[in-house]
């Protein structure tokens, strides 16, 4: 099956919480639900969702590059939402991340996430290649 490697993020609740950014097993790497604060707590982009989403899926990129792989093994994304109104626009950014790489993706809309500052959450699921 493959080693397992554990990517933290440096967020200071992940041990407290018991879980990390990514986790890559093998081929496989799955990213955590991402949002947009950074690892001393500061949120990004308050009442902006173009920005939140843009800064989750940096995020993300670099949490699945420091696991070995890149946004293109990327093969399924989860999506939640505060507000479905907000769809179209998160969906823009994440177009420009994944337009040529099309993952399977979901959009959900919540009725909240863990801060009310806080427009979206992002989780994505990626098979690196063993070329």
């Amino acid at each position: 099956m493959g080693e397992r490697v554990n990517i933290s993020s440096g967020a200071p609740w992940e041990p407290i919480a018991g879980y990390s950014r990514a986790v890559r097993v093998g081929q496989f790497i799955e990213v955590a639900g991402t949002t947009a604060v950074d690892a001393q707590g500061n949120f990004f982009g308050e009442g902006d969702v173009v920005a939140q989403t843009q800064y989750v899926l940096e995020k993300i990129q670099r949490a699945i590059e420091q696991a070995g792989g890149t946004m293109s093994d990327v093969v399924r994304t989860r999506i939640f939402v505060t507000d479905r109104e907000h769809m179209m626009e998160v969906a823009k950014v994440h177009g420009k991340f994944f337009g040529e790489i099309r993952p399977a993706s979901t959009g959900v809309e919540v009725g909240a996430l863990i801060d009310d500052r806080l427009l979206v959450e992002i989780e994505a699921s990626a098979i690196v290649s063993s070329d």
